[in-house]
Parts: structure tokens; sequence; C-alpha cells
């Protein structure tokens, strides 16, 4: 069975992916605001690693960048902001359509839940203290989340 990383094209489509939802929450005024303070020239080549390994491809991310502990570090300490994370997953579904990959339903509804999930599940700590060590990027699947 294919993964859903070659079936969004393997690293070309989920870098293209990752492109198109930068420049949409870029220009989104509420998730601009993460951005504020600045970020890596390589942002989005950073997270279409982190998409690739998630969603079935090769350990682009762990291997080069760091482990699902330094990414939610990253992300956690800025209190709540359950409109910006709305926003970010609406972005990310204009970013299908953009990137090429909303033309397959099946495709589409699978990324969008992961994005989703990931937003509101595991990216946000209230505390840096709160993450623990040590932790794996976790994998999504057709099916969705897998393992523990």
């Amino acid at each position: 069975m294919t993964t859903v990383f070659e079936a969004a094209g393997g690293t070309e489509g989920i870098l293209r992916l990752a492109h198109a939802w930068h420049e949409r929450v870029m220009a989104d005024e509420v998730v601009s605001h993460a951005f504020s303070h600045g970020f890596r020239p390589d942002h989005t080549e950073r997270l279409a690693a982190y998409w690739s390994e998630a969603l079935g491809g090769p350990a682009a991310y762990s291997g080069i960048y760091g482990d699902e502990t330094s990414v939610v570090r990253i992300h956690s300490g800025n209190g709540e902001h359950d409109e910006m994370n709305r926003r970010a997953v609406d972005c990310f579904d204009e970013a299908l359509r953009d990137a090429g990959l909303a033309g397959d339903d099946r495709l589409r509804g699978v990324l969008h839940d992961y994005f989703a999930w990931a937003t509101w599940n595991t990216m946000y700590h209230h505390s840096t203290d709160e993450v623990a060590e040590g932790m794996s990027i976790p994998r999504w699947s057709w099916d969705g989340l897998e393992g523990p």
C-alpha cells in the first residue's frame, strides 16, 4: 500500500504543500502573528521534512534537525490560541488546493485530519517544562495515528 507521503507526491509534493501553507499563514492577519518574532530561512524545508516523516516518508527531520521534543518546545509556552489554530487549519486546507493535493478526496481528508490533529493535540503545551524528553515524531497513516 502506498503511504500518505507517497500519495501526496513524495518529497516534492510535501515541499509544495509546505511552501503553499507558509504563504497562506504569512498572509493571514491572525496566524502570521506566530511568525512575528521571526523564523528560520529554511522553515518550509524543515516543515516539509517533518511532515514527510510524519506521513510515512523518510526520517528526514529526525535524522537532521531533531526529535519531537524539540519541535513541541518551539511551539509551546505561548498561551491559548484557539482562533489561530482554526485559521492555521483553514490555511492548510487552502494550501492543499494551492499545492495540487485537493483532487483526491481521500488524500485531502487524511491530510486535513493529520494537520488538524497535530495542531490541536501535539504542538502546543502551556509551558516548555511540560514537554517530555525523547519524544519521537508521531506517524500518521491512511487509518490515522499509528502506534501508542
